[in-house]
């Protein structure tokens, strides 16, 4: 259902704070003066509530079965922990989207949390996608591949899986089990003889007419069969027909069978954790907490197979419940995905029956949340609980480790505190084409891949001139930072260290530029490679003090170090995937209605964009897909002389 949105600011301006151009005189309300304006006009039904602050920064998002209700607990400012009291008095604008029903309002809530992250939510930082096994319908004889991103139609699907390593092993035992074919349509229709994946026992080349549109059938039934536990007898039938094919006397199809066996052996014994008949598809969710951190680690059983697991660490104030972390995490995991049958918790979830109903909205059919006291279930739990324990450990070790590092590097560069925020930026580009620069930050989590930041070189830049690329990079990424900026305040992005690949030279252009955008608050460290560029003989530059180097063995240097080769790694990286796009692009992608399908029509009729350019007007014409009309567009395009007579 889509919910009836309404939308109540504290003011007569906007919810979101208004523009400098038609700013009110007044200052807006803040704290529980912006609430009770609110409120006013606030009503009873169900929904979701957005406490914004003064610059339309997202403070909170709560769901409410009565909004108005729900919104007055925040103006009862001594019944309130220290952080609801700073949140409120933060607050400056509300926005509300009413629902018809509270379980509806948990999904959306679940759903502005994890697009809009704010700081005083519970959060879930998981932007990564998840393989599924997909197998396509439509078609005689269908592939099965891992998949990524939105559904596609005529598919079935299987998963998901908690990695990529994870799915990529069970698809080389389904291949080894059911010989289904991994290649494209367009692969499997070129083919004039079987691939390698055929004679190493992983396919069964359709695409050679060695087996036929029937048998082929059998077996993508038994590979849907076997994904979907419907059918725990598969291997003593497939052992049945290797001895009857051995007493026939079909010995090349009895060691076929032989090893299909294997294939589904190993499957089972790899990926088989529990009786399918009690647990066949169900994740299992455990937190452990340590020192207010939290990790939960879930395992995602599908067919009575185990997909793999991931251990996750939310973001959340120190002394919030586990239970409470652990609904908040539920709602926002399944935001994106269907939820299975049963999850299994090892903390009862305070309202458990809300929660239920919202998942199933999101399921389409009936979700279970259990949290078993005894038997294989609350094994299977204990297990998940040892894995949340165990990652949580080795985390707070690293970040003890990365706390000293980070306090290294303050001591060394004379700040005040350990910094929040290092941004490291290199550049790449050949001869001054498909150029790049990169930003990579890092902080006390370590490397923070999410801000990394990429910066594709728009001006014109002469082979070798690092500065150039490197001022264009800088003034792009704090310009925009410097007109929000407001006096005596610092953006939650703004660096404590940038730290650089280059010199005296290349240290003294950046703090030029720095210095034209009024960037004088942030520490400019230069790292540039000794004598014989070795590692471990870098000099650093920064101010107020000659260069210098570091022992051999300082841990700082080696952190450093580290921080200035990621930068390099992305840049490269980057700028290999620029030069890739190019390289592809052909000259047909510019000619005016000419997509991809046509666009393969003609590479398929003359083999190549020269051949379609040297082609004449009659074999235009002629190539399968392309009219007369576009054969003209096409054949002006490569002879712009040509008057069209």
């Amino acid at each position: 259902m889509t919910p009836d949105e309404k939308t109540i600011a504290t003011t007569s301006a906007p919810a979101a704070p208004p523009s400098d151009a038609h700013a009110p005189a007044d200052p807006p309300l803040t704290g529980v003066a912006a609430i009770q304006k609110a409120l006013q006009t606030m009503p009873l039904s169900p929904g979701v509530y957005r406490m914004l602050g003064r610059k339309g920064e997202v403070l909170y998002v709560g769901k409410a079965l009565a909004l108005r209700k729900r919104v007055t607990s925040y103006t009862q400012i001594n019944r309130l922990p220290e952080r609801l009291r700073r949140m409120v008095s933060e607050t400056a604008y509300m926005e509300i989207v009413t629902t018809h029903t509270e379980a509806e309002a948990l999904l959306l809530e679940a759903n502005y949390i994890k697009r809009m992250q704010p700081r005083y939510n519970i959060l879930l930082r998981d932007d990564k996608s998840y393989p599924w096994i997909i197998l396509t319908d439509r078609h005689e004889f269908p592939q099965i591949a891992k998949h990524r991103g939105k559904p596609v139609k005529g598919a079935s699907y299987w998963g998901p899986f908690a990695s990529a390593w994870s799915v990529n092993q069970t698809l080389n035992l389904l291949q080894k089990a059911f010989l289904l074919r991994s290649c494209t349509d367009s692969v499997l229709k070129s083919r004039t003889r079987p691939c390698l994946l055929h004679q190493i026992h992983r396919c069964s080349a359709p695409c050679v007419d060695m087996i036929s549109q029937e048998d082929y059938g059998d077996l993508v039934q038994q590979a849907r069969d076997f994904l979907s536990g419907k059918n725990p007898r598969m291997h003593e039938e497939l052992v049945q027909q290797m001895e009857e094919a051995a007493e026939a006397l079909q010995f090349e199809r009895a060691a076929a069978i032989r090893d299909r066996i294997r294939g589904l052996s190993a499957m089972q014994q790899d990926a088989s954790v529990i009786n399918p008949t009690t647990m066949s598809d169900a994740d299992i969710v455990a937190i452990w907490q340590i020192a207010g951190q939290s990790c939960i680690e879930v395992f995602f059983i599908r067919g009575g197979r185990n997909n793999g697991n991931r251990a996750f660490f939310p973001s959340h104030a120190r002394d919030e419940d586990a239970a409470d972390v652990l609904a908040a995490f539920l709602a926002q995991f399944y935001d994106d995905k269907p939820p299975p049958g049963q999850i299994l918790v090892n903390h009862a979830i305070s309202d458990n029956e809300l929660l239920t109903r919202a998942l199933e909205l999101r399921r389409g059919r009936r979700v279970e949340i259990i949290h078993p006291q005894r038997g294989e279930k609350r094994a299977v739990l204990e297990h998940a609980e040892l894995n949340a324990r165990e990652a949580l450990e080795r985390r707070l070790a690293e970040r003890a480790g990365q706390a000293r590092l980070l306090q290294g590097v303050a001591d060394l560069f004379d700040l005040p505190a350990p910094p929040r925020r290092i941004e490291t930026y290199d550049n790449s580009h050949i001869m001054g084409t498909n150029a790049y620069g990169v930003m990579v930050v890092a902080g006390p989590e370590g490397f923070e891949k999410r801000a990394y930041r990429k910066f594709g070189i728009k001006g014109p830049v002469t082979p070798g001139d690092d500065f150039g690329m490197m001022r264009e990079v800088l003034e792009r990424r704090f310009s925009r930072a410097m007109r929000d900026r407001e006096e005596g305040t610092r953006p939650d992005d703004w660096p404590d260290i940038l730290l650089i690949d280059g010199g005296a030279g290349q240290y003294s252009a950046v703090r030029a530029v720095l210095d034209e955008l009024g960037v004088t608050d942030v520490t400019l460290v230069g790292i540039a490679k000794g004598i014989d560029r070795d590692a471990g003989r870098e000099w650093f530059h920064t101010a107020d003090r000659p260069p210098f180097q570091l022992p051999p063995r300082d841990p700082v240097l080696y952190y450093l170090q580290r921080l200035r080769d990621e930068a390099h790694r992305f840049a490269i990286t980057t700028h290999r995937a620029g030069r890739s796009k190019t390289l592809v692009k052909s000259e047909l992608d510019d000619i005016p209605g000419v997509g991809p399908a046509r666009k393969r029509a003609l590479l398929n009729r003359f083999g190549s964009a020269r051949g379609v350019r040297q082609a004449g007007l009659g074999e235009l014409e002629s190539a399968p897909g392309i009219s007369r009309d576009t054969a003209r567009t096409i054949y002006g395009f490569f002879h712009p002389e040509w008057t069209g007579e």
